[in-house]
């Protein structure tokens, strides 16, 4: 059984519950899935990376990886390169990180398949983040 959660307010941290950092997570990638279907490309991607983010917060409540950095997109990186995960949850990362952003100098075609791959990129990520929460007990 995993350590008991200590809620700390002012820790980035453990502000929020592994289970909360989850359904923050969840949300967020709701909130995504929105974006995406309004056509509103830079909100969905940023939104992936968040949702991702979030959840990976979970796994190192329970799991902790300095390493892994503070930010969203830290995590992800991170995960992209750790070993001990699974091949298909690096892959997964790595689908998630290259997401191109609208805007700039090069334009990305995007299509409803783009879009879908890297929200369900996201959920893999998302979803091996809640596994090793359950694994700890949490």
């Amino acid at each position: 059984m995993g350590e008991e959660f200590v809620r700390d307010p002012d820790d980035w941290l453990r502000r929020f519950s592994p289970d909360e950092w989850i359904s923050a997570a969840l949300a967020e990638v709701r909130r995504a899935e929105e974006a995406f279907r309004a056509k509103n490309a830079r909100a969905g991607v940023a939104g992936c990376k968040r949702a991702a983010g979030m959840a990976l917060n979970a796994a190192l409540i329970v799991a902790p990886k300095h390493a892994w950095g503070r930010t969203y997109v830290e995590h992800v990186e991170a995960l992209a390169k750790d070993d001990d995960a699974p091949e298909p949850v690096r892959a997964a990362c790595l689908t998630v990180l290259g997401a191109p952003m609208p805007g700039g100098a090069v334009v990305a075609l995007r299509t409803p398949s783009s879009d879908e791959r890297v929200l369900e990129a996201t959920k893999d990520v998302m979803a091996h983040a809640y596994a090793v929460v359950k694994k700890h007990g949490a």
